[in-house]
């Protein structure tokens, strides 16, 4: 069995981000275990600008943004290996993979960092009647196949959910030549970042019909044409808003899973609000030792933030290989009156240096409100807001002298409130 210091399972940009931390932290020995043919992750097929802003203080697009960390894994001459697929992680640490060149391999890890990323909502998950016809693609499956492959999947085209991969499908789709009919929407509101609205749709008069969803898929090899209806504050269609779309593509961005399937076999304990780990402030899980980072945790809006969270769980697992211990439990991190969950979940004030960022999404619009922190009882935040969406991650900055002003708190709330 062979033996690593660090192992890091993903080799997008959250895992090359945690595995070039730990290496300037002084751990040489470890490993990426990535299954796709390359490094990079999903920022491959993101071929649109907009990465780098806060990282590197420019504008890059996805391969771009990938290849910044990619370099920096080679100069670090960082070990990694390719088409290796994760097969088992227990709880000692041990982990089983496969791949081509060295069959079934297994190797023990003084500490693993989780990065294996997201996964789009199937079209089994949300129970669309209508036949099983050709043209239905999620909406990342279409990237690929558009950004890599060099293949349209299509030239009439509805999307099924606006969220940020949806969006900027709708561009793109308009850019090699289909007619994006409309991007129907369930919820009242977008799941995207505003600025994608306006780029990828204001700016092609693309429809964005909020409150609406696809109640059925009509065709028998191909899609035809699908059906959508208004739905009810109750989320149910409304008898007599039908209208029929003809087209040949319907695209579905309807959420995306983090990839924990390994975490639940290594015994790690799932949010069930977000489907990723409840970690610490140092982003270590219930098992001691396994860390994670990145969309496989909570997912990102910001590649940006990914980055920043994923280099603070490439240091913590090389202070943990040094010795360091990071105690589970801590003052507990509670998500309510409109804050749907909190990444990190505990805080242990003995591993902070300055300050800690907690970030959580809303669970609905939120005009001229305030973010507001308590410890136990006690307000000691209370920041207002223009506007507050469930598209775009909030930060709140807990610095090391309010832990000590409360050195009795147990508990952290985080909510939204009106005054």
């Amino acid at each position: 069995m062979k033996q690593y210091d660090i192992v890091i399972i993903g080799g997008g940009p959250a895992g090359l981000a945690a595995a070039v931390a730990a290496k300037e932290e002084g751990i040489d020995n470890l490993l990426i275990l990535e299954r796709d043919t390359e490094l990079g992750g999903i920022l491959n097929q993101c071929i649109h600008n907009g990465f780098g802003l806060h990282t590197f203080k420019e504008e890059l697009t996805g391969p771009e943004y990938a290849q910044r960390f990619i370099d920096k894994t080679e100069e670090l001459k960082i070990p990694y290996k390719l088409n290796t697929m994760v097969i088992d992680i227990n709880e000692n640490k041990v982990i089983t993979a496969v791949n081509e060149e060295d069959g079934i391999i297994e190797i023990n890890a003084k500490a693993i960092i989780l990065a294996m990323g997201c996964r789009e909502r199937p079209r089994g998950a949300i129970n669309i009647p209508g036949g099983r016809c050709s043209g239905i693609y999620s909406a990342g499956t279409a990237q690929k196949f558009v950004n890599i492959e060099g293949f349209m999947p299509g030239k009439e085209v509805v999307i099924l959910g606006s969220g940020d991969i949806g969006l900027i499908m709708a561009r793109r789709m308009t850019l090699e030549g289909a007619k994006v009919k409309a991007v129907v929407e369930l919820m009242p509101y977008s799941g995207g970042l505003k600025r994608n609205i306006v780029q990828c749709l204001d700016d092609f008069d693309i429809p964005l019909k909020l409150s609406h969803t696809v109640t059925n898929i009509k065709g028998k090899n191909r899609v035809e044409g699908v059906t959508i209806a208004k739905v009810d504050e109750n989320r149910r269609p409304i008898k007599g808003s039908e209208q029929y779309i003809p087209c040949d593509t319907l695209l579905l961005s309807v959420g995306l899973i983090p990839e924990n399937e390994l975490s639940t076999k290594a015994n790690v304990d799932l949010s069930p609000v977000t489907g990723g780990p409840q970690v610490n402030e140092s982003l270590q899980t219930n098992i001691e030792g396994v860390f994670a980072c990145g969309n496989v945790l909570h997912v990102h809006d910001l590649v940006d933030n990914v980055t920043t969270e994923s280099i603070n769980a490439g240091k913590s697992a090389a202070n943990y290989v040094k010795g360091k211990q990071f105690a589970n439990g801590g003052i507990e991190v509670v998500a309510t009156d409109g804050a749907r969950y909190t990444v990190p979940r505990y805080i242990n004030i003995n591993n902070i240096d300055k300050l800690i960022d907690v970030r959580f999404r809303v669970g609905d619009v939120y005009k001229d409100s305030y973010i507001s922190v308590y410890f136990d009882d006690v307000r000691e935040i209370h920041r207002k807001k223009r506007i507050l969406t469930p598209g775009e991650m909030e930060t709140v900055k807990l610095t090391r002298e309010m832990f000590e002003k409360y050195p009795e708190c147990k508990k952290i709330t985080v909510k939204v409130e009106g005054e």
